[in-house]
């Protein structure tokens, strides 16, 4: 037995030693930490129990512990992050490059499948060169069938990828594929086609930072949620984030204890500006009403006319969805559609409230967002929130026009609770574009027709733009005193806590994609 321990410690410390000594070394100079130092750096101290270690490709000789590739270039198994039970899989680029063969899929395919029977979140740390090109159509077949496991286990228990590291090609797909992606800056990138491919295909010249590096996928493309300067700031927003979480589609998220918002909320009768055409940055709203001040937001630098995110009230999680008037006056386009789509979608997959705050003027209007299809992609607001049966409390700030009215969590779409401000502007269009339209004969008849114009509408807003035409026909249940917001939603969510609502037997719903 004393040679066979002897074996098993030599085999084990080969083993997690991955590439060696001077690839570690090599790791370290890219400003890049080890699969098993990220873990480390990641799971509570002394939690992690790994899964797979001794798993090798074509093992003939038991004997031999010159290992190929220790691990297969991946690091599987559980652990704990805050004391709740989390499985994880990080890539090692010190062995073979973290490319990705039949083996090396297959540990992280046993993950999927645990995180899913046992219901706990799953967390991919992305590091790899690849598919590993020698195993040919396996490493394929690998891919496919981690794609497919993404998938049926989407929104079953939530899945965090996180991109350390290069990320090509196929492999791209499987963090697309998942509920949050995070990346670091200057050492994580995703990319279908690299820059030497474009180069050689389209001419174009562009450095891999600049074609999918983390900046570019925060603000530009929209594929990354999350940005970090560094691993350590990355590993730190993973915890936050899982803070926030249920483990899975059939359990609440944690409790918190209750915390009154850290600034004033009698402020919040002064943050709108008397002129309604000026703006104002709604996050001033929102941290005056939640708990602690606190928002915690996604998709921060993409589409920033509107801001989503994760808040308590009371201790109880939310997902905060909200227009955001400092940018493009709050309208809706094809890419904060996207993002507000696919927030609310998230948060109905598990069982987190929406509140929602109002003030939109419209679709933005143009050419390029008209070819680009914002019919269909702001279909997918009104079909996110017509489906989510999670609570849904919407407060009106101001402006609430058109169909944008009705597709930021109307009553019309199903949502619980109707609140509004008594600065409330609820109508088909705005004042000035409703005087040009319906006086537009007297203006041309006119002597001064920008006096003329400017009382009309004056009388427009007087009459229509109010809350007072819509809380008249239900349809929004209460106008209330903008500092008193806080305690409103408090009393709403918690009327709505046991809601449950069945809808018509299907297989499922077929989202204007």
């Amino acid at each position: 037995m004393e040679d066979k321990l002897k074996h098993l410690q030599e085999r084990r410390e080969r083993t997690l030693a991955g590439g060696g000594a001077q690839r570690i070394e090599e790791q370290h100079a890219k400003g890049k930490q080890t699969a098993r130092e990220r873990l480390n750096g990641l799971l509570d101290e002394g939690s992690f129990a790994e899964l797979g270690t001794f798993v090798q490709t074509g093992l003939e000789d038991a004997s031999n512990l010159e290992i190929k590739n220790p691990g297969e270039g991946v690091v599987t198994g559980c652990g704990t992050i805050a004391g709740r039970r989390v499985y994880v899989f990080a890539q090692d680029f010190t062995v073979a490059g973290g490319s990705l063969g039949e083996e090396h899929a297959a540990k992280i395919c046993r993950v999927l499948d645990l995180a899913a029977k046992n219901g706990a979140p799953v967390i991919g740390l992305n590091d790899s060169g690849g598919a590993r090109i020698q195993e040919g159509v396996y490493a394929l077949n690998g891919y496919g069938s981690i794609f497919y496991r993404n998938t049926i286990y989407s929104g079953v228990v939530p899945q965090l990828s996180v991109i350390m590291g290069p990320c090509a090609g196929g492999a791209v797909y499987s963090p697309a594929l998942t509920d949050f992606v995070f990346m670091v800056n200057q050492t994580g990138n995703m990319f279908i086609t690299g820059p030497q491919v474009i180069k050689a295909v389209t001419n174009e010249v562009v450095s891999a930072e600049e074609l999918g590096g983390a900046a570019t996928h925060n603000k530009t493309s929209g594929v990354a949620h999350f940005y970090a300067a560094g691993e350590e700031e990355c590993l730190d927003q993973i915890r936050t984030l899982l803070s926030y979480l249920p483990a899975n589609n059939v359990e609440d998220p944690p409790p918190a204890e209750p915390r009154e918002p850290s600034l004033d909320q009698e402020e919040l009768a002064g943050i709108l500006p008397e002129n309604p055409n000026k703006s104002y940055d709604v996050r001033e709203v929102i941290r005056r009403v939640v708990d602690g001040s606190t928002l915690f937001e996604v998709h921060q630098g993409y589409a920033q006319n509107a801001v989503v995110g994760f808040a308590r009230l009371a201790g109880r999680v939310v997902g905060i969805i909200a227009n955001q008037p400092q940018v493009k006056a709050g309208c809706l386009d094809i890419n904060s559609s996207d993002k507000i789509a696919r927030f609310v979608r998230f948060c109905d997959c598990f069982n987190l409230p929406l509140v929602t705050f109002v003030d939109v003027p419209g679709y933005l209007p143009g050419v390029e967002q008209e070819w680009g299809g914002v019919i269909r992609h702001g279909a997918k607001v009104l079909f996110a929130y017509s489906e989510a049966t999670v609570p849904q409390v919407s407060v009106i700030l101001r402006k609430a026009y058109g169909g944008a009215y009705i597709a930021m969590s109307s009553r019309s779409l199903g949502a619980d609770i109707c609140l509004a401000w008594p600065s409330a502007e609820i109508a088909v269009m705005g004042p000035e574009g409703a005087v040009n339209i319906v006086n537009r004969r007297e203006l041309e008849a006119a002597a001064d027709k920008e006096q003329l114009r400017q009382e009309l509408v004056r009388q427009y807003r007087d009459k229509f733009a109010n809350p007072y035409i819509a809380a008249a026909r239900g349809w929004i249940d209460e106008v209330i005193d903008p500092r008193q917001t806080r305690a409103y939603l408090l009393r709403a969510l918690e009327a709505l806590e046991t809601k449950r609502e069945q809808r018509p037997l299907r297989k499922h719903g077929n989202i204007p994609l």
